[in-house]
């Protein structure tokens, strides 16, 4: 018998779980590290094992048998069908599985499974619409480096190709690029090293020194702030795909949601609405739906 249902948010960055009971009361939340495919099955699963370890323990209860738990998962990479299915097939345990786009997940907490459009805006990025018969559509989430535009990763890489031209003095410097290369490492072959082993996260990283330096209340850097004005701009164009009538409302979500909201195009911020719930919470639907017993 299923006692208890797990919601999961798992990006490239971290991984975030909402427990609830059979009843549907929520209690507690745990939190680990990166669950996203693309970083693997295994550790995917283990950081999903970990972040629901620690909401049992904030809630004060022992971890119980898998077999009395369903678990619901959003997880960035599903879109690789091989990769979803090899995660299903790793299933530890759990009683039952529902696994999701991070983004359908996103949409279902947003606007509480109504009609609606979300952008997830984190170490990546993606667009998705319901419409009013029910119906779904993705834009963009094809992944970093190719995709992803505007996500964390994508901002990240433009600041590292920024300080390649100033380090080989084809553009000239600032302190915005000096603090991005010494994030890097300091010296031409440092970042060279550094490139070598960058992974996803790491790009998205240096996100947070692209939005203290275009920050316009301070001496904004002018290259910074033209990365993120690009980046507000590549959010408007995934709007624009999801709903080109723009009469649905827009959920801004995920961990630069807020941040990038100065840089969105005016017609495009008149149309956003606050999230009502996060991928955690559309995971904790998903799997709720799935079959209660």
């Amino acid at each position: 018998m299923i006692e208890y249902f797990i919601g999961v948010d798992g990006g490239g960055s971290g991984t975030r779980v909402r427990l609830a009971d059979r009843d549907g009361r929520e209690l507690a939340e745990g939190a680990s590290g990166p669950s996203g495919l693309m970083h693997g099955i295994a550790r995917a699963w283990t950081a999903v094992e970990d972040a629901a370890a620690q909401a049992f323990r904030a809630a004060g209860l022992a971890i119980p048998d898998r077999q009395r738990v369903a678990i619901g998962l959003g997880l960035a990479g599903v879109h690789n069908k091989q990769w979803a299915a090899e995660f299903v097939a790793a299933n530890p345990g759990y009683a039952r599985v529902a696994l999701e786009t991070d983004a359908g997940t996103t949409l279902l907490g947003a606007h509480r499974g109504q009609p609606g459009a979300i952008i997830a805006l984190g170490t990546g990025s993606v667009g998705e619409v319901m419409l009013a018969d029910g119906s779904r559509y993705e834009v963009g989430g094809w992944g970093f480096p190719s995709g992803d535009e505007a996500g964390g990763a994508w901002i990240g890489l433009r600041a590292v190709n920024h300080i390649q031209q100033v380090v080989d003095g084809r553009a000239t410097g600032s302190p915005f690029a000096s603090a991005v290369i010494d994030a890097c490492g300091g010296t031409r072959d440092a970042i060279q090293v550094w490139l070598a082993n960058a992974t996803q996260t790491q790009y998205a990283q240096l996100a947070r020194l692209v939005l203290q330096y275009a920050d316009a209340s301070a001496d904004a850097d002018p290259t910074a702030r033209a990365i993120l004005l690009e980046a507000g701009r590549q959010v408007d164009l995934i709007a624009h795909a999801l709903d080109a009538s723009a009469s649905l409302p827009v959920a801004l979500c995920g961990g630069l949601a807020a941040p990038l909201r100065p840089y969105l195009p005016p017609a495009l911020l008149a149309r956003v609405v606050p999230a009502q719930g996060d991928s955690a919470a559309g995971a904790l639907r998903l799997i709720q739906q799935s079959g209660k017993e």
